[in-house]
Formats: structure tokens, sequence, C-alpha cells
């Protein structure tokens, strides 16, 4: 592998993606510092902590086991060298609000028959749906994900046509799914993985039905401690690599170019000669960049489609609330109004699906002894408004949501309670009219059409995160880190130009 030795790099921002370029890096011999604006790494995915309870404050799926296996081995490490892991039984359970109630298991043959329950030959149907699942998946990581083509003429390739054969690379998933499932609530089940790509049923490309094989196949994890023991473990990893973390050190601006490079800080300039923007995309180019040195410009962000952000409750309880799941979905018998308000007619929703993560049915350390520890998110648009008095009509109208439609009443049992809404996400996380993820994955926001690794306007600085390729998602951006140290090491792996 070529060698970064005696090159300095500064990555901005400690999320998920900065954190895998860091280690990728310092791996090849760079001379690593990163710098986060906030108290603690991880970015999306930090950690409260508060009067004996521990919430994941972001991200609480552990997905794509494989990728975190892949990534810790690339160090020749493996995952259980920093945390252990469960499968979660069951996956995740839905609560319908026509009074349904379903357990999706690790055990398939439950599932399908589940499923004939809803539409007879649908057990069959999920077995066709997932086998397709598991080809798109396969290919796909191995020559779409792993690999990044990102100009048109990669794909113009006879190699790349025969591997994309079969795929279902074009229309949306609603009509894919429409092609195996007739009734809504199947419908709903083998797309609510939707949520954690930011997009709806109509707007996300086919190819992501690949995310049931993520879901039916691969299963579903929990990492001992939260996905905050995972950015433990990574942040650990980085360290034994050489890696230095700043932490409560904002960046304010970008000067300079390869070889000469200040990141401007309020506690004065990190200098180096490479630069890694793990910050959002966009606040990267209207913030800390000139308008010259832009590779795009306001109308383009303004143009773009974002994922939603959310409205969360994290809430510590006392006894327990037994009748909710790990993973818990709270959906509507028509979610279609509910996306219609996140990306056509942007407004509260009046009766969302939502998610309640309850760590405490499988880990005792997020709480204290007879209390439960659990969170609410209600995806919504972004750039709504969103104000103390909306909060607490919304607050109000969930809780009373949550025991209509669940039986479990959490009205006067909460004594800890704190929310992160739209205008949290903007000042934690510096992201575009508070979005919780990013760019969503619409058709012409996928691939080569997500902004690039490299800067177009400044040599030697680079883009990581959620809003490059891969994507969205915590194994995502552990992939861009990849992605992104490749483009660092081809341009400058023999060392900087004298």
């Amino acid at each position: 592998m070529e060698s970064l030795a005696g090159v300095s790099v500064v990555v901005i921002g400690g999320g998920i993606g900065g954190l895998s370029t860091a280690c990728y890096l310092a791996d090849a011999g760079a001379d690593v510092r990163v710098i986060e604006k906030n108290e603690q790494v991880g970015g999306r995915a930090s950690r409260l902590e508060q009067d004996g309870f521990r919430f994941d404050m972001g991200p609480s799926w552990y997905l794509m086991p494989d990728v975190f296996e892949r990534f810790f081995g690339d160090f020749d490490r493996t995952p259980s060298d920093y945390y252990e892991l469960t499968h979660l039984d069951p996956h995740y359970r839905i609560f319908f609000k026509d009074g349904d109630q379903v357990d999706i298991t690790p055990d398939l043959e439950r599932t399908k028959a589940l499923f004939e329950e809803y539409e007879t030959g649908a057990g069959e149907a999920l077995e066709r749906y997932l086998e397709k699942s598991r080809e798109n998946y396969e290919v796909g990581m191995k020559h779409f994900v792993y690999e990044d083509r990102e100009r048109l003429r990669d794909y113009i390739d006879l190699d790349v046509a025969r591997q994309a054969r079969g795929l279902s690379l074009l229309g949306s998933m609603q009509g894919h799914v429409e092609g195996y499932f007739d009734h809504p609530k199947l419908q709903q089940i083998m797309q609510y993985t939707l949520v954690f790509l930011g997009g709806s049923p109509t707007n996300t490309p086919a190819l992501y039905n690949l995310m049931s094989h993520v879901d039916f196949n691969l299963g579903v994890w929990y990492p001992d401690g939260g996905i905050g023991a995972v950015v433990d473990g990574i942040t650990e990893l980085g360290r034994e690599l050489g890696v230095e973390y700043d932490t409560d050190r904002p960046a304010t601006e970008i000067k300079g170019r390869t070889g000469g490079f200040e990141v401007e800080t309020p506690d004065g300039p990190v200098r180096s000669d490479l630069v890694v923007s793990n910050t959002d995309y966009a606040h990267t180019e209207q913030n800390l960049l000139t308008p010259e040195r832009r590779g795009y410009d306001a109308d383009y962000w303004e143009k773009r489609t974002y994922a939603p952000s959310a409205f969360l409750l994290y809430l510590g309880v006392e006894g327990d609330v037994d009748e909710l799941a790990h993973h818990t979905l709270v959906l509507p018998t028509e979610w279609d109004q509910h996306f219609e308000h996140i990306f056509d007619d942007p407004r509260w929703p009046d009766d969302p699906a939502y998610y309640l993560c309850v760590t405490s049915e499988t880990d005792d350390t997020v709480a204290p002894e007879g209390h439960s520890a659990l969170f609410v998110l209600v995806p919504i648009a972004p750039g709504l408004e969103d104000t103390p008095e909306i909060r607490d009509k919304y607050r109000n109208m969930i809780l009373e949501d949550i025991a209509t439609n669940t039986g479990t009443d959490l009205r006067d049992r909460i004594i800890l309670e704190e929310r992160f809404c739209i205008e949290d996400f903007a000042n934690r996380y510096n992201s575009h009219e508070g979005t919780a993820l990013g760019l969503a994955h619409t058709l012409r926001q996928t691939s080569l059409f997500r902004p690039p690794h490299r800067s177009k306007e400044v040599d030697g600085l680079y883009f990581v995160g959620g809003d490059t390729t891969p994507g969205i998602g915590v194994p995502m951006c552990l992939i861009s880190g990849d992605l992104t140290a490749e483009k660092v090491l081809a341009d400058h792996g023999g060392g900087l130009e004298p």
C-alpha cells in the first residue's frame, strides 16, 4: 500500500465517517488529528447520559454486521475486540393503529407463516423477494458500494453492465414491492427501512430492496452498550493507530490548499497538509469556504431533496414497559399522508408513523434498577417551524398515541425527559434545515449523483459522510471513510509534491 508517512491531515468532524477516515489514513502513515465542535465524538451517533440513564441520541439499529467485520478486519481486528453483540428476538415489533400487532423474529419460517395470514401465497412471495434482495445486496455492495463509481463513464463498461444485469436499479420501491405483495401491511413491513435511507416508498429507487436482505437475512443486532459502544470502539482503534482527537473545537474557516492548510478554530488555527471534512457538505461549502472556493452554490443546496428531520423524546420512566420490544414501530394503516407531509406538503403530521427504542429491554446498564430508558422518534420534514409551544403540543399528542396504540401509558411515570428537534439538529450538527440524516436517497441523489469525495475547487480538500457515496447510515459512513481515504492515497500516497 502507498504510504502517507510525513503527511499531516486534519479531519473536521468526529462523526462515523470522519472517525473511519482517520483510522484508514493513520494506518497508511499519516499524522491525523480529528477536531470536533461538540463535547464528544460520534456526530449524530452521540450519547446522552443523565441521572443514571443513557441514550443513543441518533442511530440505534445495528444492521449490516458484515460491514463492521470488514472495517475492523481491515486493521486485523474484529468487532468483538471492542464490543459484544446480541441478536435481537424479536428483531422488532409493529403496532398498527387499527389494533393489529406483529413481531418480526429471526425465524424466517415463522415470518413466512405470518405473511400467509395476511395474504395467500405471501410466504412464498417473501422467499422470492428475499432472494432478489440478497442478489441485489451481494452484487450491489461488491461492485457499486465498495467501488466508488463517481463518473458516468465508470458505468459505461461491459463488466459493470454484466454485474448490473438483473439488479432492480430503476423504478420506485413502492412499485417493486407491489410486484410481490398486495396487502398494504405487508408492503409497509417491507418498506419501513426506507426511513433509515431518508426516503419514501415513492422516491427511493427499487435497488434499495437490498435492505430487506439486511433485515431478514443478516439480522438485527444490539452492541452491548449501544451504538455509543461502537463509536468508542472505532475511536479506540484510531488511538491505537495514532489518531489524536480534539473535542469542543469547532472549525470556523478552511484556508489554503495542499501542503498549506489552516483550519481556523476559536482556539487558534490547526495547520495541516490535507483536510477531510466530515461536517455536512453544505455547511462546509457555505460556511467554511469563501464563494470562489465552493464546488456548489447556494441554489444547488436549496434544490436538493433532504432526508427527514425528527422530533425526539428521550425518556427515563419508572417501572417496566413490557408491551414494547427493543425496537418498536407504530404505524398508521395508511402512511402515505405522513410521507406527503415530509416530502410534498411539509407540515407536522397529524397521524404519524413513529419509532420507539427501548434499550433497557436488552441492556440493564442504561437505566437505574426498576426503571426503563427509551426514546421516541417521529420523522418530520426539515425546515419546519420548531417552537417550544409546538413541541409541547406534539409531545402530548405522541404520548397519548403511544398509550392508545401500544397499551403503554408513560405519562405519569416520566422522571427524566429531554427533547431534540429541528433547531437542535441545525445547532448541534450544522445540518441544513435541521435534517437528521442529510441528502435523501432519491434516484437523482444516488451513487454518482451525490457530491464527490474530492472538492471540486480546492486541491487537498476531501469530504466524507452521509452526503457523499455510498450514503446515509452508520455502515455506509464507515465505507465512505474507506472511499475517501482511497482518494487521498491515490492523490498523495507517494508523498506531497515538493
